[in-house]
């Protein structure tokens, strides 16, 4: 029997994307993703490359490395491979499996190249479920888009409007191969608990479960984006320029309303969206705290700040306030810790005295005593000095100062202290690139 899958189908699929780069697993699915590539490749002239992600979880890894290299011999696709190492880093093994391989098929994107993958409707039916199991609303119950917005490029899932059935009847008219995945028999994995025992009986008594399934999945999907468009124009009025949150709006809304504005306001950052008890907490204990307070949420690497009535999402750094750093001549770039920028001399920035050469010249995070800087009459302590510039609390003990031995000359970008200024004749120029 034809099978009922063609080339042309995938056509929409791929928007007009020219340049592809398959994620190739070598089983089943991205077998047949592409097979189909391939054979469109022949009709349109599109670009096509392969990468295979080697975790190393699987005692057959390396065969399946070989497999896909063939496989791509076979159809001349230039063929890429990538070793990851798993850390164990106590978010399960299959989440950071795939947070490796998809940072690994990012590093590996060319520019003007899309990433093509192999889900199919019945792994759009798990990935629904599982949301529905974790008690998600109607973003997670959408479930996997058809395209999807991806480091300097988008994924395509061509394959989401055909089930496993199609795709097996397609490979087994083409006379295809592929690897069977061992672990794929382990149920103690949720999605293939779901595939084994759950599914299987869902669809001897509905045969077009997974199909009901996509078509929810997909009118949430609509109902999200029309979400979107509707909430649009009031997220950017109440987004400042550093991508805070202005609260005041926010406490004359509707909890549904708010929360949809928040959800949103996460997206925005990049953020994985929080649970709805996480959002509840994150309005009563930060939003709505005391005026004097200094409230903050985590969200794994990064927190939720509330400061001058807004929130702020802010990366967690480890606090610099002991850290003291010499910073010896030629005052080549100076490497900041815990990813805090690189500071250097230039023809633009700070504009600062040079150094004595009995000033020994470091870097630190803080500064006691009153300071005097360029444009105000009197000293202040550095508290003062930060409240009245703007500078978030977060920020005061992750920001670089400038010390010429004990004297303070200056915060790169943000102020100059009187002893540090520079004149038009004698001056060096301190900038912070972050």
């Amino acid at each position: 029997m034809k099978p009922l899958i063609t080339p042309s189908d995938l056509v929409p699929a791929l928007r007009g994307h020219r340049q592809i780069l398959v994620a190739l697993s070598g089983g089943l699915d991205s077998s047949v993703l592409l097979h189909l590539l391939c054979q469109l490749r022949a009709d349109t002239g599109i670009a096509l490359r392969a990468l295979y992600v080697h975790h190393g979880i699987s005692r057959f890894a390396d065969d399946w490395l070989h497999h896909c290299q063939a496989l791509c011999d076979g159809c001349q696709v230039p063929f890429i491979a990538r070793k990851v190492q798993l850390t164990d880093s106590g978010k399960g093994t299959e989440a950071e499996a795939r947070e490796k391989r998809y940072q690994a098929l990012a590093d590996a994107l060319a520019p003007g190249e899309a990433l093509a993958t192999a889900q199919h409707m019945d792994d759009q039916c798990e990935t629904l479920m599982l949301a529905l199991k974790r008690g998600s609303g109607p973003a997670g119950l959408a479930a996997m888009p058809g395209v999807l917005p991806f480091h300097h490029s988008v994924i395509l899932r061509p394959l989401l409007g055909f089930s496993r059935q199609q795709l097996e009847a397609y490979a087994r008219y083409h006379g295809l191969s592929w690897i069977d995945d061992d672990s794929n028999a382990d149920d103690s994995y949720d999605r293939n608990f779901l595939r084994l025992r759950i599914l299987p009986l869902l669809r001897q008594r509905w045969p077009y479960f997974a199909r009901s399934v996509a078509r929810s999945a997909a009118l949430c999907g609509e109902q999200e984006a029309l979400l979107d468009e509707l909430l649009a124009e009031q997220l950017q009025a109440l987004v400042g320029p550093g991508g805070e949150l202005a609260l005041a709006t926010l406490t004359t809304m509707s909890d549904a309303r708010r929360g949809a504005l928040l959800r949103r306001w996460f997206a925005y950052h990049g953020a994985v969206m929080p649970a709805r008890a996480a959002l509840q907490r994150l309005w009563d204990e930060v939003a709505l705290s005391r005026e004097d307070a200094s409230p903050r949420l985590r969200f794994g690497e990064y927190e939720v700040r509330r400061y001058r009535d807004a929130l702020w999402w802010v990366p967690c750094y480890t606090s610099q306030r002991d850290t003291v750093i010499a910073w010896a001549s030629p005052f080549a770039p100076l490497s900041l810790p815990e990813g805090l920028g690189v500071l250097h001399f230039s023809a633009d920035g700070s504009r600062v005295r040079p150094p004595r050469a009995d000033e020994p010249v470091s870097v630190r995070f803080r500064a006691s005593g009153n300071v005097h800087i360029v444009g105000r009459e009197h000293g202040r302590t550095m508290k003062k000095i930060w409240q009245e510039l703007g500078v978030a609390p977060w920020q005061r003990d992750t920001t670089p100062l400038l010390f010429y031995g004990e004297q303070l000359i200056a915060a790169p970008g943000i102020f100059v202290t009187r002893d540090g200024q520079g004149t038009a004749e004698d001056s060096w120029h301190l900038g912070w690139l972050r």
